[in-house]
């Protein structure tokens, strides 16, 4: 059986579950559907089902036309009367087109944004929960105030709980921090560690993972934390970029980066795994790979939840052709574009198992702990690769 049988013995759900992926992610929401009608229908041969059968799918259809002027209104075209709901969007998704008076657009986070709200409207009150599963935050980078300046995603999330969501799961938070403006909702930061690590050991097999062989690096201070995690759980090394930036100037929205400055033991003739939030343009990442490889670091691989790639891939093509990135892994909890997927050096880090995870224990009220610390499960893995590639 894929999970353990007990855990659902005589449980209630919250409610019916009902599953709706806005078009932007509308292939991540199949595979989790698929997942889950699996699992439901191993436990109905050995349960008898308490409150509903297994379905053949639990996704509710729903759509967002739009008129001539670039306007758009939501609808549900299932019944969702009392259903737990698990609303699913991808606001970094640039691939889906929309016409305004014969131009086509392409749009934008605050185009996934409106027709997330515009389908929690049109639920009018008739579900039984609503949650929100956004693996990048919507304003996630306009967290905080330096100047006189707007809070986004503060303002959003506020915006989201008087709509009446009760939970809101995202990937790897910018900062994690502003959820404080929500502090009666519920807020979950999925850190998707142990898929990365999983996805290294499928994909890698000459690894040898210990200290003298083996490094994380932080790209920056912001870094840390989730680096200090990967290192401590595989006994590892750990060491961080400092980034001088220049304050008296801003550039494409923030202020460039003077210099790399390392913080760490010697990574020559060692393996590195740069561990981030996300690649954006990529030039910051490329930066530090260069950096390490002046320092005669053996391979380095780059890891980041969100592979945005805002500048294309020619960056990358070329650092791989020149030996300083070895591999790139991003997750597919964002859209990736067919020619990210195509790339040698490209390692696809699936999420799709972990997301139906979470919406099954969670549409039964069932603690997800072990999900958000995969401790355990990262060393059976390291065991596991050490006994089969040694």
């Amino acid at each position: 059986m894929s999970q353990n049988i007990e855990e659902f013995r005589n449980s209630i759900p919250v409610g019916e579950l009902g599953i709706i992926p806005l078009q932007s992610s509308a292939a991540l929401g199949d595979k989790v559907n698929d997942f889950i009608v699996d699992w439901r229908k191993e436990r109905d041969e050995v349960l008898t089902p308490i409150v509903e059968c297994c379905k053949e799918s639990y996704i509710v259809s729903t759509e967002c036309p739009r008129f001539g002027s670039g306007e758009a209104k939501g609808l549900i075209n299932d019944t969702i009367r009392g259903k737990d709901l698990y609303l699913l969007v991808d606001i970094t998704n640039n691939s889906i087109k929309y016409k305004i008076g014969g131009s086509e657009n392409s749009m934008s986070p605050d185009d996934h944004y409106a027709d997330l709200k515009r389908i929690i409207t049109a639920a009018a009150g008739k579900a039984r929960r609503i949650n929100v599963i956004m693996p990048f935050l919507y304003e996630s980078r306009q967290h905080k105030r330096t100047a006189r300046e707007s809070l986004d995603c503060a303002v959003a999330l506020q915006e989201l709980h008087a709509l009446g969501v009760e939970n809101i799961i995202t990937f790897d938070a910018h900062d994690p921090r502003v959820q404080n403006a929500i502090p009666y909702s519920g807020f979950d930061n999925i850190m998707p560690t142990y898929q990365f690590i999983k996805a290294l050991f499928n994909n890698v097999h000459d690894l040898t993972v210990d200290a003298d062989h083996m490094m994380i690096i932080s790209p920056d201070e912001g870094a840390m934390g989730r680096a200090v995690y990967y290192s401590n759980v595989l006994g590892l090394d750990m060491g961080m970029f400092y980034k001088r930036r220049d304050y008296s100037r801003i550039v494409d929205g923030r202020n460039p980066i003077v210099a790399h400055e390392f913080l760490g033991s010697s990574v020559e003739g060692k393996d590195v795994v740069i561990i981030d939030d996300m690649i954006s343009s990529g030039e910051s990442m490329l930066d530090v790979a260069i950096e390490l490889k002046k320092r005669k670091a053996k391979r380095v691989f780059a890891a980041a939840t969100f592979g945005l790639f805002t500048k294309g891939m020619d960056a990358f093509d070329e650092a791989f052709d020149k030996g300083i990135i070895e591999k790139v892994m991003t997750t597919n909890c964002i859209y990736q574009s067919p020619q990210l997927l195509e790339r040698p050096y490209y390692i696809n880090v699936d999420v799709s198992k972990y997301v139906a995870l979470l919406i099954d224990k969670l549409n039964y009220d069932h603690s997800i702990s072990e999900l958000l610390d995969p401790s355990v499960k990262i060393r059976n893995a390291l065991a596991f690769y050490n006994k089969n590639h040694y």
